[in-house]
């Protein structure tokens, strides 16, 4: 009885040890929690997008605890908890959800007043085209080529959203390295900026935008619809999100549900999305060569997008009367990080001169660049999808 009794405690720890995460455990496992309490270290102690990177950072640590298979509590083990959430990210329903919030949250008051700060929106778009034909050099296939040129675009659910459609199986290290640069545009972005520009350029002064009446407000998202969706169908989830949320916050009548779009719906879904996108880098389909170039290649068309910008300025400036000239200190806002990349464009601008706010002509740009990455968003999976 003592002998069986021991051989079934034996075989039942066995049995134990071996579902353990320790059992199960590899060095990549190790790397990959090292690097989700890095970004947690950089959200908490650096206060590096905090709403980004730490669910982010978290989820990283839940999708790479080791465990045996069969156990369905993986991500990729379909009918898990963790799957079904994830299901808003690889069926793509969560970005055209963000773009909801983004849209009840986004003044477009500077960009209607200054309509020509759409042309530097646009202008750093150049980094997403400029990553596609590096991409397609190095041996990407057209569609993965597409998806990992988007992070130009300094734009996670736009990220997400097209790498879901081109590249499901690079959408991990995608959507990471895009919310990565997101997070790090204040550390990448202002030495471009005084890299390419003079003193006296980031000394000018624009003049103050003019008022814009309530009727155009509620005029512009309903253009903004039709004028970008006619011309680009497949941003149409995107684009159609992004205006009807702004027509929630601008038509008067529909504050409650501006307020929830840009407050509770935006919070649950980016818990949601950041969390499940960090789950999403499970160690054995994260660290590949694959992963290496595509952060390699989303560092490039984020350095091309936010240069692009600040050059296109320069080159405008030749044309502009003196009195209109732009200050080139918000073209690096022609990005959609909003509104990081406007409020790093105020700071220098400060700097320099503590008289010189930019802040609402950066603004301009850089909603630009939402509709500009979304757009150029649409134009890949139109060819590519």
């Amino acid at each position: 009885m003592e002998q069986s009794l021991s051989e079934f405690m034996a075989g039942n720890l066995q049995t134990f040890w071996e579902m353990t995460g320790f059992y199960n455990a590899t060095w990549e496992h190790f790397v990959m929690l090292a690097v989700g309490i890095f970004f947690l270290y950089l959200a908490i102690k650096k206060n590096f997008e905090p709403m980004l990177l730490v669910p982010i950072g978290f989820g990283i640590l839940i999708g790479n605890i080791p465990f045996s298979a069969g156990m369905e509590v993986g991500i990729y083990e379909e009918g898990t908890v963790l799957n079904i959430l994830y299901n808003g990210v690889s069926a793509g329903w969560y970005p055209p959800l963000v773009f909801l919030g983004i849209g009840a949250m986004t003044d477009f008051t500077a960009l209607i007043a200054n309509p020509k700060l759409m042309l530097v929106g646009a202008a750093a778009q150049f980094g997403i085209f400029g990553a596609y034909m590096v991409a397609l050099a190095l041996g990407f296939a057209p569609d993965q080529a597409g998806a990992i040129a988007i992070i130009g675009g300094a734009d996670g659910p736009t990220a997400i959203f097209v790498s879901s459609k081109l590249a499901p199986n690079l959408m991990g290290a995608i959507a990471v390295s895009a919310y990565s640069y997101m997070a790090l545009v204040p550390v990448i972005q202002p030495p471009l900026m005084r890299l390419f520009t003079t003193k006296k350029e980031r000394l000018i002064k624009m003049k103050p935008a003019r008022a814009v009446s309530q009727n155009e407000k509620i005029i512009f998202p309903i253009v903004g619809l039709l004028l970008t969706c006619f011309v680009v169908p497949t941003a149409l989830p995107l684009l159609g999100m992004l205006f009807f949320g702004n027509l929630l916050r601008e038509c008067g009548v529909t504050t409650r549900l501006a307020k929830t779009a840009s407050n509770a719906l935006t919070d649950i879904v980016t818990i949601l999305l950041g969390m499940t996108v960090g789950a999403s880098t499970q160690a054995s389909e994260f660290l590949t060569i694959e992963t290496i170039g595509i952060f390699f290649l989303g560092f490039m068309a984020f350095i091309i997008a936010s240069s692009s910008g600040v050059l296109f300025v320069k080159l405008f400036n030749l044309v502009l009367p003196k009195d209109k000239k732009l200050n080139p200190l918000i073209g690096n806002a022609g990005v959609s990080a909003v509104p990081m990349s406007a409020r790093i464009s105020n700071n220098l601008g400060l700097e320099y001169d503590p008289s010189n706010y930019l802040l609402m002509h950066a603004m301009g740009p850089n909603v630009a660049g939402v509709i500009g990455s979304a757009t150029a968003a649409g134009v890949l999976l139109a060819f590519l999808g």
